[in-house]
């Protein structure tokens, strides 16, 4: 008991005075300081007394995909905690190959009466998918809030981070380095992450090495699976090319592209540099630490859950996207191109 009232004292940033009080049902202390302690108890996983549990404002939907990359699940508890600090129960359907569909989830949630959902990376980052979906679900009065991959024909906020700043970041710190042939691997054409992380790429490579975006489009940019192995696959199509540094649009994709260089009897970073994207978990740790760029999944969680709530609040966010910028990681998998003095 002692142990767990220090681990909430410390989350809330009291003492373990004001946690027995507000376990306890105690007067004299302020509102504010109180729900701070409730929000650590339910931070900390620790449940909470009969007395003190309330009534949930309402259940949220959050429609992710596959739980396999792991900057997903990273941002699926950004939204989590940021739901039940504000009494709300979050609802987590994941989609998977072969499994429900996000249209099947979607009526699943709608069915038991969520209060709004919350979609990551879903139909509405596909260029090719039909938004009438989302146009039925305003007719049907449930508010939503869309995150990664925006299209004009939705109207509804939405939440991303400026992919073709991450491009650039990326370019810039390699060609920083001496490396003129610099490689994309990334996703399918038809998402739009892919496609402003491509016109990003695009340019940077256009602005510090003087090439055409005809060229870098047809020699430096490989679509593949936002896979492990779609890294390696792309990563081989661009080593082909004579590639001294691959850019991947996620952690898994250059954890992929790693494992492609050491195939051929290259090292990582001696030989090829190699920087993802998303920062997931973990990617510290790696061997060697992946040079990568951050997505700002905390604050675009709590975006997300912010904009939603004054959704089902009855005040509209704006029907446009709100940007965040990334955040360049440098760490053991980029060093200087072979033979090449860095730039200063």
């Amino acid at each position: 008991m002692t142990a767990r009232l220090a681990d909430i004292a410390a989350h809330a940033g009291v003492s373990e005075a004001t946690v027995s009080r507000v376990l306890n049902g105690k007067p004299g202390v302020a509102a504010a300081t109180r729900q701070s302690v409730l929000a650590a108890l339910d931070v900390l996983g620790y449940e909470r007394p009969m007395r003190l549990k309330q009534r949930s404002a309402g259940l949220v939907g959050l429609i992710t995909p596959e739980l396999e990359n792991p900057i997903f699940p990273a941002l699926a508890q950004v939204v989590v905690q940021a739901l039940t600090r504000q009494g709300y129960t979050p609802v987590l359907a994941t989609q998977t190959p072969g499994g429900s569909t996000e249209d099947e989830l979607t009526e699943m949630l709608v069915d038991r009466g969520v209060s709004g959902i919350i979609y990551v990376s879903g139909l509405h980052a596909d260029t090719t998918a039909d938004t009438r979906r989302y146009e039925r679900l305003h007719g049907q009065g449930v508010p939503f809030v869309l995150v990664d991959g925006y299209s004009a024909s939705i109207a509804a906020p939405f939440i991303s981070p400026d992919d073709r700043a991450a491009a650039a970041l990326a370019v810039t710190h390699l060609v920083s380095l001496g490396h003129t042939r610099i490689g994309l691997a990334l996703g399918p054409k038809r998402f739009v992450p892919v496609q402003r992380k491509t016109e990003g790429f695009v340019r940077a490579m256009r602005e510090r090495l003087g090439l055409s975006p005809d060229e870098v489009e047809r020699e430096f940019v490989q679509h593949s699976l936002y896979t492990l192995e779609g890294g390696q696959a792309a990563a081989a199509a661009l080593l082909d090319r004579d590639c001294t540094a691959l850019v991947c649009a996620s952690d898994m994709m250059a954890l992929g592209a790693v494992r492609a260089v050491r195939e051929r009897g290259l090292d990582v970073p001696r030989d090829v540099s190699v920087v993802g994207f998303d920062d997931s978990p973990l990617v510290a740790f790696t061997d060697p630490p992946l040079t990568t760029v951050r997505k700002p999944v905390h604050a675009m969680g709590q975006a997300a859950v912010n904009t939603l709530l004054e959704e089902i609040g009855g005040t509209p966010a704006p029907r446009s996207e709100f940007v965040f910028m990334p955040e360049l990681v440098v760490r053991g998998s980029t060093a200087s191109s072979p033979g090449v003095r860095p730039r200063p």
